[in-house]
């Protein structure tokens, strides 16, 4: 872990303590109506981004689990972007397979998102049901401080 990993994690931790939740930044730019949650949240220097699957306007695109692994990975770049973030200012994903001996072909393309030895923290697991059916959802956290 690099210091700067781990400036972010210590920013993380103590978010909560300097963030106050009427300064957060809600960013919602492309998120359909009557979704239940941001796309994403900055709260401090940090920008909490949720789960994202496989999808597109119309559902769950077509051509299965490495399409879905890569649309998904495409929504987190198209997030942070909005936000004038980029891939490199991830510093933690979590990753939920509804099929956990996929993980090794999931590495494959998410590996790809990042520069070699600038890759995230990341917790991967199995889990039983995805919302819409889905095979992936990707969740990540990027450090973004107000200087940048």
């Amino acid at each position: 872990m690099t210091l700067k990993h781990l400036t972010a994690l210590l920013a993380l931790l103590t978010c909560a303590g300097t963030a106050n939740a009427a300064d957060a930044e809600f960013y919602n730019k492309g998120n359909p109506p009557g979704r239940p949650f941001s796309l994403a949240v900055r709260a401090g220097d940090m920008v909490l981004l949720s789960g994202q699957m496989g999808t597109d306007d119309k559902g769950l695109v077509p051509g299965g689990f490495e399409a879905q692994s890569r649309k998904a990975m495409d929504n987190v770049a198209d997030i942070l972007k909005g936000m004038g973030l980029g891939m490199n200012d991830v510093v933690k994903c979590t990753i939920m397979l509804a099929d956990m001996s996929k993980w090794g072909d999931f590495n494959k393309i998410y590996a790809g998102y990042f520069k070699p030895g600038r890759l995230p923290a990341r917790s991967a697991m199995g889990v039983n049901g995805l919302a819409l059916g889905g095979e992936v959802e990707v969740e990540c956290v990027a450090y973004a401080p107000s200087s940048k």
